[in-house]
């Protein structure tokens, strides 16, 4: 399928960066937060390529760029994938002098990384070199990390490997969800944007090596991934659905064959409830209890196509 442009709308306003041209590839909320932050920084992109929306699935939190962008005058590519010629000529014919890769989960193949050698930027959710790779803000959870961090790089031929432009840290919450760690991740990476849109305007933006020796590497997660475990502790499995709730698919259980995904809850280590893991003890207009291999599971938010209620105290799992 060819590539789809977007009829432009009025012109956004120049900033100091007006003689910089600026392309950003994208299709997820990080996509739209670093959109929103070029454009206010007066520095708006040449050219947006984003993902076909019937192609919006592949993403948990996909996000439609082309409003805001149409919004300010600028053109919108939508691509099946970017390497592909009509995409790879779209990115050419913008003549950009930096492209930003921020919330693309394709890797970038050589003919893309041509179109401004050396001059590629990545976005990373994670304090690079720590925690490369895959699903890393639900690895920052249930890795139970203190501190983490946010990366803007140069990317080369590696997997998370390029030099440093610009990097924030911070701390993780105790009761850190997917959701509100995502948001700091949005925070950090407008901030980080803003900056590393001045530093590349000047002569000399920042280049800062990783440091192989402090190297590490998240796997890949799949929604799968997310099945709970009733003979785990209630802590660990309280840990999994703050790890992988909204906006991703969720932490999930059976009740007989059928799917219940469980978005908040918390854990109680002393309780006076004898069962099986995963027995039901309890249910209440706020939720329902659950024994675990260890501790008890308050269940507060949770949803299913398929199952109305959870009384009679089944055994989830099963």
């Amino acid at each position: 399928m060819k590539a789809r442009w977007q009829s432009p709308g009025p012109a956004a306003p120049k900033g100091p960066c007006e003689a910089m041209r600026v392309a950003l590839v994208g299709a997820v909320e990080s996509s739209l937060c670093a959109l929103r932050a070029m454009i206010e920084a007066g520095c708006p992109p040449c050219l947006v390529a984003t993902l076909n929306e019937e192609l919006s699935r592949r993403h948990s939190d996909f996000v439609a760029l082309a409003p805001i962008a149409e919004q300010h005058g600028v053109p919108v590519v939508h691509v099946r994938n970017i390497n592909e010629p009509d995409a790879i000529e779209a990115v050419r014919q913008a003549a950009p002098d930096y492209i930003f890769v921020v919330g693309w989960s394709q890797i970038c193949g050589d003919e893309f990384m041509q179109l401004t050698p050396g001059r590629v930027i990545g976005y990373h959710p994670a304090p690079l070199p720590r925690m490369r790779g895959r699903a890393v803000l639900p690895w920052t959870i249930l890795n139970d990390e203190k501190i983490t961090g946010a990366t803007l790089f140069w990317m080369d031929g590696g997997v998370d490997t390029g030099d440093i432009l610009e990097q924030r840290f911070f701390h993780v919450a105790p009761r850190e969800t997917a959701r509100t760690l995502y948001d700091k991740h949005m925070e950090a990476l407008s901030s980080m944007v803003r900056a590393s849109l001045v530093s590349l305007a000047s002569s000399a933006p920042p280049r800062e090596i990783q440091d192989e020796a402090c190297a590490t590497f998240a796997a890949r997660r799949r929604p799968e991934d997310g099945q709970i475990n009733w003979n785990s502790s209630a802590r660990d499995i309280d840990r999994l659905i703050r790890a992988v709730s909204k906006p991703y698919p969720g932490a999930y259980t059976v009740l007989n064959g059928k799917r219940l995904t469980i978005w908040s809850a918390h854990y109680v280590n002393e309780h006076d409830h004898h069962g099986v893991a995963g027995q039901v003890v309890e249910v209440s207009e706020k939720g329902f209890n659950v024994i675990t291999g260890e501790g008890l599971l308050i269940v507060e938010e949770w949803e299913s196509d398929e199952i109305a209620s959870v009384r009679n105290h089944p055994v989830l799992g099963r």
